[in-house]
C-alpha cells in the first residue's frame, strides 16, 4: 500500500475513539466529538488548502488500485464493529445523562461520517458487492432511500428548483431539514415505483426496490430491538437521526444557493463544477473521503473519491467542511458568509 492510499486511514482514530466512548465515561465519551467539531476546525483554519492534482498518469494508476476500495471496505467493517459495540454498552446501569449524550453523540458522527459517507461513495460504483455495501452503510444510519434518491434524483436535478437536496439562496438549514428529508423520501418512493412500474407491471410488486429496503430497515431495527432490547432501539434511532441530520447539513452546504441555468421547458444546462461548493482543506478532506471536492464529483459521478480533482472554476469555501457545517447552524451568519458569494457565482455563469 503506497502513501496516498494509507492517507485515508487517518479518519480510523475516529472509529477507534467512540469504542472507548462507548466503553468509559466522562469526558472520554466525547472525544470524537471534540476531534471532529472543535480539533478539525481549528486546523482547518491554520493549514492552507491543498488545490493540487495528479498527473495524468498518477491518476491512472490510483484509479485501479485496490488498496483504496479496500480502506473503504475496512471503514465499513469498523463501523459496523462500532455499532454492536455501541448497542451492547448502551444500555449498562449507572450512565449519567452526559454519558449518554456522549456515546449517542459519537455514534451518530460515526452513522454520518462512515455509515451515510461511504455508502454514498460505493453506491456510486457499479460493482454489485460494493452496492450491497452501500446499502448495508446506509441501513446502519436508518437511511436506505438515500441510495435511490440520491443516485437517480439529486444528481439528476442538482442545483435546480426539482431538487429537495439543493438549499435555496436564503434558506436557513432548520427549514432545509425537514424539506430535503420528506421531499427525498418521497422522491425515492417515486422513483422506486415507476421502475417498479416499467419492468414489473406494477408499481406495489415485492420486486420494489424501495418496498426492499424498507422491510429491510424495518427487520434490521426488529433484530436490534430482539438482541439488545427497545431502549437500545431508541437510543440507537437517536444515533441515527444525528447521522441524517449531518448528512443533510452536508448537502445544505455543497450547492447552497448555486443554480443552473434553464434552457428548454423543464431541461437545465449540464452540471458544471460551478454548482457545487468545493473545499480543498486537507483535514475535512481525509475525514470524509475527498466528498469536499465536490465539484469534480458532480461533474463526473463515477470518479472514484482518489481522483477527484480540484476545478479552477468551482467556488471555493472559506474553510473545510466541518467548519462551514459549524457556521451553518447560524443562519445570520452563514448569509452573511456566503449569500454574497453565491449570488456573485451564479452571475458568473449567466
Amino acid at each position: 500500500m503506497n502513501f496516498r492510499a494509507i492517507k485515508y486511514l487517518t479518519p480510523l482514530p475516529v472509529i477507534i475513539a467512540a469504542l472507548f466512548a462507548f466503553r468509559e465515561t466522562g469526558w472520554v465519551c466525547f472525544i470524537p466529538l471534540i476531534y471532529a467539531w472543535i480539533c478539525v476546525p481549528i486546523l482547518e483554519l491554520i493549514i492552507p488548502p491543498n488545490h493540487q492534482n495528479m498527473q495524468a498518469i498518477e491518476e491512472d494508476l490510483a484509479k485501479d488500485n485496490p488498496w483504496y476500495d479496500w480502506v473503504l471496505y475496512t471503514m465499513v467493517a469498523a463501523h459496523g464493529f462500532a455499532l454492536i459495540v455501541f448497542l451492547r454498552h448502551i444500555n449498562e446501569p449507572g450512565l449519567t445523562t452526559m454519558d449518554l449524550i456522549g456515546r449517542i453523540g459519537s455514534m451518530g458522527l460515526l452513522c454520518g461520517t462512515f455509515g451515510i459517507n461511504i455508502g454514498h461513495e460505493l453506491g456510486h460504483r457499479h460493482n454489485r458487492w460494493e452496492q450491497r455495501l452501500a446499502k448495508f452503510s446506509l441501513l446502519t444510519s436508518l437511511y436506505t432511500h438515500f441510495f435511490i434518491e440520491h443516485n437517480k434524483g439529486h444528481h439528476k436535478h442538482v442545483a435546480t428548483p426539482q431538487d429537495p437536496s439543493s438549499a435555496r439562496l436564503g434558506e436557513a438549514l432548520y427549514a432545509f431539514w425537514p424539506r430535503t428529508m420528506l421531499y427525498t423520501w418521497m422522491g425515492a418512493w417515486k422513483i422506486a415505483g415507476d421502475e417498479s412500474k416499467k419492468k414489473n407491471g406494477a408499481v406495489v410488486h415485492w420486486k420494489n426496490e424501495m418496498i426492499q429496503l424498507q422491510c429491510l430497515q424495518l427487520l434490521w431495527i426488529l433484530g436490534i430491538q430482539w438482541a439488545f432490547g427497545w431502549k437500545a432501539v431508541l437510543y440507537y434511532g437517536i444515533a441515527a437521526v444525528i447521522g441524517m441530520l449531518l448528512l443533510e447539513t452536508v448537502n445544505y452546504i455543497e450547492h447552497y444557493g448555486l443554480q443552473r441555468k434553464p434552457t428548454t421547458a423543464g431541461q437545465y444546462e449540464r452540471a458544471m463544477p460551478h454548482h457545487s461548493w468545493n473545499s480543498n482543506h486537507i483535514m475535512g478532506r481525509l475525514l470524509l473521503f475527498e466528498l469536499s471536492r465536490h465539484s469534480d464529483h458532480h461533474y463526473l459521478a463515477s470518479r472514484k473519491y482518489q481522483i477527484l480533482r480540484h476545478h479552477d472554476t468551482a467556488p471555493q469555501m472559506p474553510t473545510g467542511y466541518p467548519g462551514m457545517m459549524i457556521l451553518s447552524l447560524c443562519p445570520p451568519l452563514w448569509f452573511r458568509m456566503m449569500n454574497d458569494r453565491a449570488e456573485a457565482v451564479n452571475k458568473r455563469s449567466n
